[in-house]
């Protein structure tokens, strides 16, 4: 359907990319990742038509539609929210309008003349209207909408009244409504809370035409898309499947590059051993230049820079009481809209919690209680016993000093640390070699979002309150971001739309929804299982409301949900170390078997076999690995199982808990 082949594009002396070739096919799901900076948005303004490219040549069948969501939409029009959307669909909206200036026409009391030509017109243009899907257009308008977020009180607001965000949703929705061959998509879920990404998740997934996205999501991507192409130092590589076939695709490719340029510095320091020996003998001079010319003409194999994650060594902080922060019978309402009447929330040491809810719910109203930098109506927040909090937000980034360098801003908030400290921990969020001594004022929104959550992380505190830290973090960033909070010892509290990042860290999920906050003890996958039990419930009581059930008292019923998360989070208890321990084990394996692989490698090349020392280490080297994979993957059973047995426990108990006669019986 369309293709590029061979584009390039540079800004004054900075080559941007060339040599961009791919194809996307009519139904095609194509992500569009790498680093920013790399030029992605600028590769889809030239597929757009927006921008020149400076040389290569894009196909487009004639009459394609593309529809483009930009990162920014900036719209100050006063028309209302529906009238937008349906206005962009294009030739039906077109038509729509002609066919009501012509009924308006011939509603007057002053009858045209040309009545007749008129009425054949109407019925022309209606007829078109019809089959062409028109008379469904606001139905399907007023569905992506609700789909989208917006209530029906939303529909007739002025376009203007919207925030960014909700702005930002109007346009995507106005483009789905167009169902355009090609959508084009700059970070689309940037302003979607987690239900809405699930609807468009499934949206996209029913849509088509082809799909060309660029996300920083990993959930997203794995759910959505069907082949990653990668722009990475001004070239493009093709991976087909989702975004974790690419990561284990990309990881195996480096091991291979890096089993390779191991081979070639071998080869190139005996040559320049023999150069070097030999250089000053006649008898050798011919083989000498034979082989300067040819390591001269040798292509380098580069190996790009690894991903690496970090084990960020967070600075000792004082152990806080058991509990950590208590808000109780909080109210909080602007002017005359009402957010909560009486909130009650305790978080606990080593409770890791994830703040869900749609947007506008109140998630960052009650971080910002719990954090202390927003004043409430009434009610009570305390602290528990030591703690020492931090709280980080998007403002964080306007509060960096501006002048400073970035080891300057590290320093004044890490004080008493050494140099090489502060070196470190800036490393460990991607700032190394010059990028230290880089002023904060010509950093990206995605460098200033590391540097501040650096900061952040560098002090010695016990409770971190999180407001959507991955914003404008790429996903390598988001990555190092999710190794750091895993290794976090403390108390945290977080709201982020960032699927992955929830069931890495989280160990409860905060449900924040019409004012209330409701605790679910476990991870994210925890919650949606029991959001599922929850609305299949209702089903199966209708399915058996000929049964004779026993009338339960509210003081039974009490009783039973008490029982009940009791007995989840003894699970909880139990089966949280396993489960991290799994994590550990399953990622030493990977450590392992890269290891491996890369040894066995090594054994097919003849070369490898010079060095006898070097033969015996690997050999030996090689039966440790496979030694400790077979503890490791020994243990990894045993775990599994252990899980499996938990689990099982809890369902039988649960059943004979809900089996259970009331008391009064």
């Amino acid at each position: 359907m369309l293709n590029l082949n061979n584009i390039s594009k540079s800004f004054g002396a900075r080559r941007l990319f060339s040599g961009v070739g791919f194809h996307i096919g009519a139904r095609d799901r194509t992500a569009l990742i790498g680093p920013n900076g790399a030029g992605k948005t600028t590769l889809f303004e030239i597929i757009a038509g927006g921008v020149e490219p400076d040389g290569g040549v894009i196909t487009r069948p004639k009459g394609i539609t593309i529809g483009y969501l930009r990162q920014d939409v900036d719209s100050r029009s006063d028309r209302p929210l529906l009238g937008q959307v349906i206005a962009g669909a294009g030739r039906m909206a077109t038509l729509e309008h002609r066919i009501k200036v012509l009924q308006d026409e011939i509603t007057t009391e002053a009858w045209p003349d040309d009545r007749a030509a008129i009425l054949r017109e109407l019925g022309e243009l209606q007829t078109k209207f019809e089959a062409g899907g028109g008379y469904d257009l606001e139905h399907e308008a007023r569905a992506i909408l609700a789909g989208l977020g917006f209530k029906e009180n939303d529909f007739s607001k002025p376009l203007s009244a919207l925030s960014g965000g909700w702005m930002m949703r109007a346009e995507l929705g106005r483009i789905l409504l167009q169902n355009p061959d090609l959508l084009l998509l700059d970070e689309p879920t940037n302003h979607l809370d987690l239900e809405t990404q699930i609807w468009f998740e499934d949206y996209l997934g029913k849509y088509q035409g082809a799909v060309l996205l660029t996300s920083h999501d990993r959930a997203f991507l794995n759910r959505v898309v069907h082949r990653v192409v990668v722009l990475e130092n001004g070239k493009v590589s093709v991976y087909p499947g989702n975004h974790d076939d690419y990561v284990l695709a990309r990881r195996l490719e480096l091991e291979a590059l890096e089993a390779a340029a191991g081979r070639q510095a071998v080869k190139i320091e005996k040559e320049a051993r023999f150069i070097e020996r030999f250089r000053a003998k006649n008898t050798k001079a011919r083989q000498v230049q034979s082989r300067i010319k040819a390591l001269a003409r040798m292509e380098r194999v580069e190996v790009p820079r690894l991903a690496r994650r970090i084990k960020f060594n967070f600075p000792e902080s004082p152990r806080s009481g058991d509990e950590v922060i208590s808000l109780q019978s909080i109210r909080k309402a602007y002017s005359e809209k009402v957010v909560y009447v009486d909130l009650n929330l305790t978080l606990r040491r080593g409770d890791r919690a994830a703040l869900i809810g749609p947007n506008g719910a109140g998630k960052s109203t009650l971080l910002k209680i719990m954090a202390g930098v927003l004043p409430f109506d009434r009610g009570e927040r305390r602290l528990g016993y030591n703690v020492t909090a931090a709280y980080y937000a998007q403002h964080q980034l306007e509060l960096l000093g501006r002048s400073n360098t970035v080891l300057e801003e590290l320093r004044w908030a890490a004080a008493g640390e050494t140099e090489q400290r502060l070196r470190a921990i800036l490393g460990g969020f991607l700032f190394s070699g010059d990028d230290i001594q880089k002023q904060v004022s010509v950093l990206s929104g995605g460098e200033k979002a590391r540097l501040a959550i650096a900061k952040m992380l560098a002090q010695p505190v016990n409770l971190l309150l999180l407001d959507e830290p991955t914003n404008h973090l790429d996903i390598l960033s988001r990555e190092i971001l999710s190794d750091a909070l895993d290794d976090y010892g403390g108390t945290l509290c977080f709201i982020t739309h960032d699927r992955t990042l929830i069931r890495q860290v989280a160990n409860k999920i905060i449900e924040v929804k019409d004012g209330n906050a409701v605790v679910f003890s476990g991870g994210y996958d925890d919650y949606l299982y029991h959001q599922e039990s929850a609305a299949a419930s209702p089903v199966e009581e209708k399915r058996d409301s000929r049964r004779a059930v026993p009338e339960i008292s509210l003081t039974d019923q009490r009783a039973r949900r008490a029982a009940v998360g009791g007995l989840r989070n003894e699970f909880n208890r139990k089966v949280s170390p396993i489960r991290k321990r799994l994590v550990d084990i399953e990622a030493e394996i990977a450590r392992s078997e890269s290891e491996a692989a890369v040894i066995e490698f090594g054994f097919a090349s003849p070369e490898s076999y010079e060095d006898s020392r070097s033969v015996v280490s690997r050999i030996d080297r090689h039966r440790a690995l496979k030694s400790e994979l077979a503890r490791l993957t020994g243990e990894w059973e045993t775990l599994s199982l252990e899980e499996e047995r938990l689990r099982s426990e809890l369902e039988a108990t649960l059943a004979q808990t809900a089996a259970a006669p009331p008391s009064g019986s």
